[in-house]
């Protein structure tokens, strides 16, 4: 089956959605959700509220796209990650913690709070997401894990992916963070190495702790 083509008219018609869908990304992260206004925005981006009002009829429809666009891209390199065969457990491990952790460092708690007070039904999305993309990425990774031996062969895997979703939804929540005082991203890099240390096969904590140097060397940019 051909993919269809997208007419010159829808293409610069999507053209304007883009560049609005981008511009506030700074703002919401570092300032939060009451910080971002449309009035801001459409000065910013030199357009008419109403032009900005044809695309998004509100913030909150704008801010929605934009968590779909930002978890898409998510999902999609979480994805060729996963599937790239020339990469070992640990390696896919050391992956995911860098595709995850470059979109935690950009989530600040007061952000997540901001969002959790004035939109909650768009916090509640970013929890959707994660819920539906834990068991899936982790669920893989840790299949991978038992087939190379990497991981403990009599942990269940639904189990400890079930774990995981839950520690990592307490841990992010903005209470959590307030009560642990660390970013999203240490909260992340944290859970990760007291996780997968109990889980890991003493060849697989071999090739966990050789690989941990590498990820701490070049962190995400």
């Amino acid at each position: 089956m051909t993919r269809p083509v997208s007419s010159p008219a829808s293409s610069a018609a999507a053209a304007p959605a883009a560049r609005i869908r981008h511009a506030p990304r700074a703002r919401l992260f570092t300032s939060g959700y009451s910080a971002l206004t449309m009035d801001e925005l459409a000065h910013e981006l030199g357009m008419s509220k109403k032009t900005l009002y044809r695309h998004f009829r509100s913030k909150d429809e704008l801010i929605d796209a934009i968590i779909d666009e930002i978890g898409q891209a998510i999902r999609d390199r979480m994805d060729s990650v996963l599937s790239d065969p020339k990469l070992d457990f640990t390696q896919k491990l050391c992956g995911l913690i860098d595709v995850v952790g470059s979109n935690l460092a950009l989530a600040s708690p007061g952000m997540l709070h901001d969002l959790q007070r004035f939109a909650p039904q768009l916090y509640q999305k970013i929890d959707d997401l994660r819920q539906r993309n834990v068991p899936y990425v982790f669920g893989r990774l840790i299949r991978t894990g038992l087939a190379e031996g990497k991981v403990r062969p009599e942990i269940d895997p639904a189990f400890a992916v079930e774990f995981w979703l839950q520690a990592i939804r307490g841990l992010v929540h903005p209470d959590g963070l307030e009560r642990t005082q660390l970013t999203p991203r240490q909260t992340l890099e944290r859970a990760v190495h007291l996780f997968f240390g109990g889980l890991l096969s003493p060849a697989g904590r071999r090739d966990y702790d050789k690989h941990l140097a590498s990820c701490e060397k070049h962190p995400p940019v």
